[in-house]
Formats: C-alpha cells, sequence, structure tokens
C-alpha cells in the first residue's frame, strides 16, 4: 500500500529521530525472510535495546541526512532493515550477527558507526567491542592493578618472615 506524502513525512521524522539517538546502525538484506523470522528478529532485537525498522531507501537517505550516518545513504540498494543501536554501540552488530549466523537469508550489506562506514567484512570489529558493564569492569581492573600489586610488594616480607618462623617451627617438631 503506498504512503502519503504525510506518511512519508512521519516515516522520515521517527527515523531520523531514531538515527539521531542511536550509537551505530547495520543495514542487512532480509529478502527470503519469513514473517515468522522477522518477528523473532524483532523480538531479539528489543531485548537487546536495538531499534530494527524497514524503510524504503529513498525516505531512509532523507531521514539519514544530517546525522552521522549519513555516510550509507549512497550504499542504500535493494530490501533493507536498519538496525539502530539505542544503548550500546555493538548491540545492533551483535543482533544482526546472531541471527545472521542461524538464518543464512539475512545479509548484512554494511553499518556505520561514528560517522564511519564498516564493510559487512569487517562487523565482527564492531560486535565484538565490550558492553558498557565490561569496559567499566576492565577500566576497573587496569586502574586497581597497581595498588594491589603496591600492597601484595608490601606485605611479602611479613609473609616471607610468617613463612620462615613455621619452616623453623616444623622442622623442630619433626627433629
Amino acid at each position: 500500500m503506498a504512503l502519503s506524502l504525510e506518511g512519508k513525512k512521519a516515516v522520515v521524522a521517527e527515523v531520523m529521530e531514531i538515527a539521531r539517538g542511536a550509537h551505530s546502525v547495520v543495514a542487512a538484506e532480509y529478502r527470503g525472510l519469513t514473517v515468522a523470522e522477522m518477528t523473532s528478529l524483532r523480538v531479539k532485537a528489543r531485548e537487546s535495546a536495538v531499534h530494527v525498522r524497514v524503510v524504503r531507501n529513498t525516505l531512509a537517505r532523507r531521514a539519514l541526512q544530517g546525522t552521522e550516518f549519513e555516510c550509507l545513504s549512497d550504499r542504500l540498494i535493494g530490501p533493507l532493515v536498519l538496525a539502530f543501536s539505542e544503548n550500546e554501540p555493538a548491540a545492533a552488530a551483535r543482533v544482526m550477527r546472531d541471527f545472521a549466523k542461524t538464518n543464512n537469508k539475512l545479509d548484512i550489506k554494511l553499518a556505520a558507526f561514528g560517522g564511519q562506514l564498516i564493510e559487512s567484512s569487517q562487523l565482527d570489529v564492531l560486535a565484538n567491542l565490550p558492553t558498557r558493564d565490561e569496559a567499566l569492569s576492565q577500566l576497573m581492573s587496569v586502574l586497581l592493578a597497581p595498588a594491589s600489586k603496591l600492597v601484595r610488594t608490601l606485605a611479602e616480607p611479613h609473609a616471607r618472615v610468617v613463612r620462615t618462623v613455621a619452616a623453623v617451627c616444623e622442622k623442630r617438631e619433626t627433629a
């Protein structure tokens, strides 16, 4: 069913609003997917705070103008589904990659992150980025490492004395 001009403007406005708040976007060709498979993809995406939308390419080009995803505009060809990461930059790439592993009809074409176009062959780089919690825990372990190493170094002489005394006591007991 054809959209009216007002409907098209509403779609462009909605996708533009989503794109402005998104960290990254993944475009994949969905030709051959059944309705049940698309529903499954949408459910998995919703669980990961990823917004999935099928939009005509001409409307998507207009919606992406003025956003950091404008670099995709020239490459939007064919029936594409757009997945926008709302909370974490790698969420959309992870969802689409995992779904494509189980369903070979979903063909990931390209992605964008930080204004840079990412080819489908390099999608794993984006998908393997740590989540926010993982990144914070890695940062905390890096920050705590020098302090814990200092504590171990300062405690070692005392521990060595205790081990020596214990060894002397054992030797006396056995003798």
